[in-house]
């Protein structure tokens, strides 16, 4: 029997507790959202960094797509209101901006939506899961996360902390 490591299950912990603030972003003020956002997207970057890598394992271990579409915009659309005029933001990481003269505007929403989009399969696929599958699960999480959703979350951190201490000020 395998034993989820204190590593996995932290990174668990944070994905769920990401996953609950989104939830709940219709019910707080901006500042305190950000603030959150500030302390938690820090703390799941370096979680999901420490997954262990498994190059041999050959494992069927998927993450289920459990999130609705429609509960995706809902989620999208209370940031979007809790940002307001703020929501956009110039993306200089973006593929395509090496190639145009013309600035690329990302969103704060958006971003947060898409990571809440991945952990939220995450987690949901982790409820039902036995420890054994979560641990085969985690390489494939640290490999997406490498290769995606890394440098949204760099990304969408960077605007929020903007936001946050212009707010502050």
């Amino acid at each position: 029997m395998s034993i989820l490591q204190p590593g996995e299950l932290a990174f668990l912990a944070l994905a769920n507790e990401y996953c609950a603030t989104l939830e709940s972003a219709r019910d707080t003020d901006r500042e305190s959202f950000t603030a959150a956002m500030l302390r938690l997207l820090p703390r799941i970057y370096i979680a999901a960094s420490d997954l262990r890598r498994d190059d041999t394992a050959m494992t069927d271990a998927l993450v289920a797509d459990a999130l609705e579409e429609e509960y995706y915009d809902a989620v999208r659309d209370a940031v979007a209101a809790l940002m307001g005029e703020d929501d956009t933001y110039l993306e200089v990481f973006e593929e395509d901006m090496k190639y145009s003269d013309t600035p690329i505007g990302a969103s704060v929403a958006e971003g947060l939506a898409d990571l809440f989009q991945v952990l939220y399969n995450i987690v949901q696929t982790a409820r039902d899961a036995t420890p054994e599958l979560i641990s085969e699960l985690m390489p494939v999480v640290r490999e997406d996360f490498a290769a995606y959703w890394s440098q949204t979350l760099c990304n969408v951190l960077r605007a929020i902390n903007k936001i946050h201490y212009s707010d502050a000020i």
